[in-house]
């Protein structure tokens, strides 16, 4: 699918504030960047409410959306849409919520009636809510609303892990410039698949390399430490937005966001206990319920909003009669991480109520693919300590024991329902790789072949390679790591995934890239086809 050629990319340019004092350095931020802070200090100061921290799309659909953003103060948000960049015709007015200290001045906006497969060009408007003549200045984005029609092709992207092992925003490298890089490949939406934050990852301002240079990273108050309270995990979702490139990819690019562990804190499991020195709080259910508020206050997830307890984590998205997207929560339902050799796990990984969604809707649905957004790989073996494993596999190539006896149920359901187009994308480990599970080479072999497709990180440390476990017969088709543990992305630039749909044939392609290396490796499959090599 080739790059729309204006619709997006002059929209965006020199559009976005940041936060007053945290123009990052001349380099870093350049002539657009200064006047855009300059306007917004000019703002502060009159002050009418701002919209520092850019916007977001997501929960795109046919006919709607959410729109995200922060206001620097209370204000009540309105968003104009227009099927014009211009905004010369066709402007409609969406009211939006206020914007207060018990969501950290964030909200979000539901789009409606809108046309199916069309650019919406969008501006997010921020009003004094005591005198509604005094607004701010406005915050622009677009996205595409899903198409009706198989006619239209579908490009999305996928990875995982920002800011993670005490790699943070360096403005000497440019910051987060994977995600301007990605920007320009126009996807219709992105699969942020996990660690989208590294709560537990204090960052120290400079860092010594193994080559003699020093990283810097910006630093921020609630980046100082662990986070514990709930300002300090609303502080470490704001810290990834101080970054230009985040936020002019976020106003161009919906995002489709999971969680994994790094959220809250590594390897967490409901009910564990904390046995680390840096926790004052030693319950992790208390900080997993401050960590999904926060989720939910920085990315436009309607049903989080206000850290409700019933909203979901895992959904479906659904992106026209060709693609569907299961996003899995691999963290809240979980069993606490063992050895994983018993033989009977009613719990899982998943739970019983998630295992059960998702065998429903994999059975409703009727979209040609059919992602499964897995935060966590499935033959690849992660372990947690010397005895314990953190993901589905535990070493042992025999028959599944443990969490693996979830996925050999769901694994069952998809052959023996004959739901067909089911392509497993991950992160979490750190390195990019092409997987393929075969029931011939299984020590369970009541499944139908399938591709699990591995990227990330997109802005923390790479690792080595992780060893496989063959109990569902993967094998490895790539896989590109770091050499040694923890490498910067200045050493192993970023990983990220890019799936293309065709339009005409169905046919999904999957193109492993990296920052500035371009393709790592390409596979199409076929639509229809099961066991495709």
């Amino acid at each position: 699918m080739a790059p729309l050629p204006h619709t997006r990319r002059t929209l965006l340019g020199g559009s976005l504030a940041v936060p007053l004092g945290l123009v990052l350095s001349t380099a870093y931020a350049g002539p657009a960047l200064a006047a855009a802070s300059a306007r917004s200090a000019a703002f502060v100061r009159s002050g009418r409410p701002a919209a520092l921290w850019g916007t977001q799309s997501g929960e795109i659909t046919a006919h709607s959306a959410t729109v995200w953003t922060r206001s620097d103060r209370p204000a009540r948000m309105h968003v104009e849409t227009s099927p014009s960049e211009s905004f010369r015709y066709g402007v409609r007015r969406h009211e939006g919520p206020f914007l207060g200290p018990a969501t950290d001045h964030t909200g979000t906006a539901t789009l409606r009636d809108l046309p199916p497969g069309r650019q919406i060009h969008y501006r997010v408007v921020l009003t004094d809510p005591d005198d509604p003549r005094r607004s701010g200045e406005p915050v622009r984005g677009t996205f595409r609303t899903t198409p009706v029609s198989r006619r239209h092709d579908v490009r999305f992207l996928w990875s995982g892990d920002l800011a993670g092992q005490g790699w943070g925003i360096n403005p000497e490298l440019g910051g987060y410039r994977v995600f301007d890089e990605m920007r320009l490949r126009d996807p219709d939406f992105f699969l942020f698949s996990g660690d989208t934050i590294y709560a537990d990852g204090p960052l120290q301002a400079s860092v010594a390399l193994p080559d003699g240079r020093i990283w810097h990273n910006v630093t921020t108050e609630e980046k100082a430490k662990v986070a514990e309270t709930l300002a300090e995990f609303r502080g470490n979702f704001r810290y990834n937005l101080l970054d230009r490139n985040l936020r002019d990819f976020y106003a161009q690019v919906p995002v489709l966001a999971q969680w994994d562990d790094h959220e809250v804190r590594n390897n967490w499991y409901p009910g564990q206990l904390i046995d680390d020195p840096r926790y004052t709080v030693k319950d992790v259910d208390t900080l997993a319920a401050r960590a999904r508020q926060a989720f939910g206050e920085y990315f436009p997830v309607t049903d989080l909003r206000g850290g409700r307890a019933e909203g979901r984590m895992y959904r479906v998205q659904r992106h026209g009669p060709l693609l569907d997207v299961f996003v899995l929560d691999m963290r809240t339902h979980r069993d606490a991480n063992s050895p994983g050799r018993q033989a009977e796990d009613p719990i899982g990984i998943l739970g019983p109520e998630q295992l059960a969604w998702l065998k429903r809707e994999l059975s409703r649905s009727r979209a040609t693919w059919k992602v499964i957004a897995a935060d966590m790989p499935l033959g690849i073996v992660v372990p947690d300590g010397a005895t314990n494993f953190e993901a589905v596999a535990q070493g042992d190539p025999g028959v599944p024991l443990g969490r693996e006896l979830q996925i050999a149920e769901l694994l069952r359901h998809i052959k023996h329902r004959n739901i067909t187009g089911t392509v497993w994308l991950t992160a979490d480990v750190h390195y990019t790789a092409a997987n393929h599970y075969a029931p011939e080479r299984a020590a369970f072999g009541d499944f139908a072949p399938f591709w699990e497709f591995v990227s990330g990180p997109v802005g923390a440390g790479a690792f080595p390679a992780g060893r496989l476990d063959a109990t569902f017969g993967p094998r490895t088709a790539f896989v590109e790591s770091a050499k040694v543990a923890n490498m910067s992305p200045a050493e192993n630039p970023p990983y990220y995934g890019e799936v293309d749909i065709a339009g005409d044939s169905g046919e999904l392609t999957v193109r492993l890239r990296r920052q500035g290396g371009g393709v790592l490796f390409t596979k199409t499959l076929r639509p229809g086809r099961v066991g495709q090599p």
